[in-house]
């Protein structure tokens, strides 16, 4: 659910398994993106169930950096709660790894494998699995996203490297990331690869990556978001971090600077979720409950009642029982402690689940 793109997505009606319930979905659908079994560019303006089934792996609520769900750029992925691998809408360049470049509009397994462990996509798709595995599913290897030090496409899942070590993979349009994982509750070192016009890959310059690169040396890592220009991510020891395009301030550094290495998001050490707008937008959760945010703000998306971009973080209201957010393009989607669900900024193509297309 972290860095949802366009369509909205999300997991309801949970079961005695926290980590599973029915999937609903709403918003753009012009490739079949919402797996509805339809495909027209009229949105979906309200939510709508994604199937019958009642067992799709959702947000792991204990560890919000489990990626079990994610949408961007017309393609889709979702673990199934049998550990079977998901894709639907656009086939483009292979980027379902159905073997294809075929559109589909309903959720379609990927291969055989029922042991799939967290997904991403953008206009590609990657994936990691219970062994500890790290996949490019399929799509555009043109910046080197395979991960396979080539710029070749894939329509088929092909292995990155032979280590096992890795519990995360976070992606969107031509690069990704990956956390890994040896065991250690902090032993979390952060990957990137693919594309790095704008210092997304955090590597202190904008040279582009085939294959996975450390991002810095060390071993904290425990969420990341990435979007087309910039990434975020959080460290075990509750700081928050940002880095690449910074043209709306959205690395919240009190600035428009650009930035290729990772810094530090103002200095409290109390995050517990964050996530990334598919465009210029940071937002934060505190142990506490309370909600912050910054950068664009051109629909209302930093929820402060008016559209003035701040590049350092503002609080969203005063409450203190916010548990969850995710985002769609310049609009937010939030769950509450008591399990209500809420939306705010651009209602374009219906992101904001109201039947409408009116911002908030």
């Amino acid at each position: 659910m972290p860095n949802i793109k366009r369509g909205m997505m999300g997991a309801a009606g949970v079961s005695a398994d926290p980590n599973q319930g029915t999937f609903w979905t709403w918003g753009q659908n012009e490739a079949g993106d919402l797996g509805i079994g339809t495909q027209s560019y009229a949105p979906t303006k309200s939510p709508v169930q994604v199937g019958s089934a009642s067992d799709w792996q959702s947000v792991d609520l204990e560890n919000f950096a489990i990626n079990k769900m994610s949408d961007g750029h017309d393609t889709s992925c979702a673990i199934g709660g049998n550990g079977k691998l998901y894709t639907w809408g656009s086939g483009r360049d292979g980027g379902g790894g159905r073997g294809n470049t075929t559109s589909v509009c309903v959720p379609t397994q990927v291969g055989s494998a029922t042991n799939w462990h967290t997904c991403a996509t953008g206009s590609e798709t990657w994936a990691t699995n219970t062994a500890g595995e790290l996949w490019f599913i399929g799509g555009d290897g043109g910046f080197g996203q395979n991960g396979q030090g080539t710029t070749t496409d894939y329509s088929n899942p092909v292995q990155i490297g032979t280590e096992t070590y890795w519990v995360s993979v976070y992606g969107t349009h031509r690069f990704a990331l990956a956390i890994t994982n040896h065991g250690s509750a902090d032993d979390g070192k952060l990957y990137a690869w693919g594309v790095n016009h704008n210092g997304q890959l955090g590597q202190g310059n904008t040279d582009s990556y085939s294959s996975p690169v450390q991002v810095g040396s060390l071993t904290t890592w425990k969420q990341g978001c990435t979007t087309e220009d910039w990434c975020a991510a959080l460290k075990s020891d509750g700081t928050m971090w940002a880095w690449g395009q910074n043209g709306e301030g959205q690395l919240g550094q009190g600035n428009t600077t650009s930035y290729s290495s990772p810094v530090q998001v103002g200095s409290d050490t109390d995050w517990a979720v964050m996530t990334i707008d598919v465009k210029n937008t940071l937002y934060g959760i505190k142990t506490g409950g309370t909600l912050w945010c910054c950068g664009e703000n051109s629909h209302g998306q930093l929820g402060q009642g008016n559209t003035t971009d701040t590049s350092s973080l503002v609080q969203v209201g005063s409450l203190t029982n916010w548990k969850l957010i995710t985002t769609g393009e310049r609009c937010a989607v939030a769950v509450k402690t008591d399990n209500t669900l809420w939306a705010w900024g651009s209602g374009v193509n219906g992101c904001l689940g109201q039947d409408s297309t009116t911002d908030y």
